[in-house]
């Protein structure tokens, strides 16, 4: 049976990181599971970067059915587990079922990955503290605070079992470390 790959997500995720995360999980003959607070489809963002802003700008974007809520995630059953990025890491960080079950991978041993907003929930899980990361560039304070060493001049970085990523501009180099990783290219 292909491995199975716990995606983590909410209401105002971002869209491109769920979608692009399933299809290439899928494409390396992986299971993408989405867990999200409820089971229902998720309302996901867009976002993007325009010039004259100093931050992202957030659209609606397209939906994702969330496979299972978090109360139903037995991680003994997953190889990995991805945070997307987007709003959705800005609640999720503050439940405790969610910092449960990336605390558990990281114990166990197994692979976590975070991309953009998603090091929040990493940082508050305790698995950053010590590590080399990278994330969208305003939750460097996050990552410091995580006790964690922000790293701005690379799209992704591992160190140990853990990766991260800038943003969604960082899927080539993001996801090259993850197939890495999973042994799927």
């Amino acid at each position: 049976m292909p491995s199975q790959i716990l995606l983590i997500t909410g209401d105002a995720g971002e869209s491109y990181e769920c979608l692009y995360a399933r299809h290439r999980l899928l494409e390396a003959g992986l299971v993408p599971v989405v867990a999200a607070p409820s089971r229902r489809r998720l309302h996901l963002v867009i976002h993007d970067f325009e010039p004259g802003w100093d931050t992202y700008v957030e659209r609606p974007g397209y939906g994702a059915d969330a496979d299972l809520t978090f109360d139903d995630v037995r991680v003994d059953e997953y190889a990995a587990v991805l945070v997307l990025g987007g709003r959705a890491p800005e609640y999720l960080r503050h439940d405790a079922r969610v910092l449960e079950i990336v605390g558990a991978f990281d114990r166990a041993q197994k692979w976590v990955f975070g991309i953009c907003h998603g090091v929040q929930v990493l940082a508050a899980a305790g698995v950053i503290a010590g590590a080399r990361a990278t994330a969208y560039a305003h939750c460097r304070t996050d990552v410091e605070a995580g006790g964690g060493e922000y790293v701005t001049d690379q799209e992704a970085v591992r160190h140990g079992r853990m990766v991260t990523g800038q943003t969604w501009q960082s899927h080539p180099e993001f996801y090259r470390e993850v197939m890495a990783c999973l042994g799927g290219g």
